[in-house]
């Protein structure tokens, strides 16, 4: 944690500051990040510890939003704070405002959470260099997603974050179907559009990996995912590592750009974002303006 830098002012921000989290949290309990009228969401939850704080309402922006169930070890969000918000302690106290933020904000989320004690964790909170931007700045975002392809691989004390396939995998068929698919692609066949929204991202990983325990991880990452786009690519890929469809059967359907019935969703469950990467601070606002003129346009 950076306890020496002050926070950056957000340009244009009547003298806000820009403060970054750093969280992981369990999706099971809830109906995924994004706000939704009367459900549990991952964002609902953090906004209403930080109301707690600072007693107004505070909208924060996250790195990549997840699907209901799925998971995150790696997620990062920034909200706007004033001066007086980020340095709201009595005179003469003894800690960082980094560290006793964190503190206070802990405790606020156990709060908020109440019988979900635990289920987000709030593990470093900074100030953010000028330019940042959790969701813009990012170069990319990378996903794991677990998989015991038969009833020998399945163990009860992790059914809870693997997917329980009944038949065979092979991660040979896998990998080779998954790697025709890197590089700059239309992924509207894997996506659900959004409207206004592209559908065209960089996937510069997409491969599976058999561990020493059997069980199959596959590791997802490009500059931004559409909405369902990993769980789309899974869950066809699925189709391939069977011996259903050939490995080009996934080129084909990416050059399909559209969904059809064999668009399948693989569960959430198993999927969890496990890092967002950023370039340096000098290349942070750059990086958001033309991710912006990207994205928005």
């Amino acid at each position: 944690m950076n306890h020496q830098k002050p926070a950056a002012p957000v340009p244009g921000g009547g003298g806000f500051l820009r403060i970054r989290l750093d969280l992981s949290y369990d999706g099971g309990p809830f109906s995924g990040w994004a706000l939704q009228p009367g459900r549990r969401t991952v964002q609902g939850v953090l906004e209403e510890a930080i109301e707690l704080l600072v007693r107004r309402q505070v909208r924060v922006t996250v790195a990549g939003r997840t699907d209901a169930g799925v998971h995150a070890r790696g997620q990062v969000v920034h909200l706007d704070l004033t001066e007086a918000e980020w340095l709201g302690l009595p005179r003469g106290h003894e800690l960082d405002p980094a560290v006793a933020m964190l503190r206070r904000l802990r405790g606020a989320l156990n709060r908020a959470l109440g019988d979900l004690h635990g289920a987000v964790e709030v593990h470093d909170i900074s100030p953010a260099p000028a330019g940042f931007d959790a969701r813009f700045s990012a170069l990319w975002r990378r996903y794991s997603y677990r998989i015991a392809d038969g009833p020998a691989l399945w163990d009860p004390l992790e059914r809870y974050f693997t997917l329980w396939h009944k038949n065979p995998l092979d991660v040979d068929l896998l990998n080779e179907g998954a790697s025709r698919l890197l590089g700059l692609q239309n992924f509207l066949s894997f996506c659900k559009p959004r409207e206004g929204a592209t559908t065209i991202r960089e996937l510069q990983r997409f491969e599976f990996r058999r561990g020493e325990d059997g069980v199959i991880v596959a590791t997802v990452q490009a500059d931004a995912f559409c909405h369902n786009m990993v769980r789309a690519l899974i869950g066809s890929a699925l189709y391939v590592g069977e011996g259903v469809e050939e490995p080009g059967w996934l080129y084909e359907r990416l050059l399909l750009q559209r969904r059809d019935a064999k668009s399948v969703l693989a569960a959430p469950h198993p999927l969890v974002l496990e890092e967002v990467a950023y370039p340096s601070d000098s290349e942070l606002l750059a990086r958001a303006e033309q991710t912006r003129a990207v994205r928005e346009h």
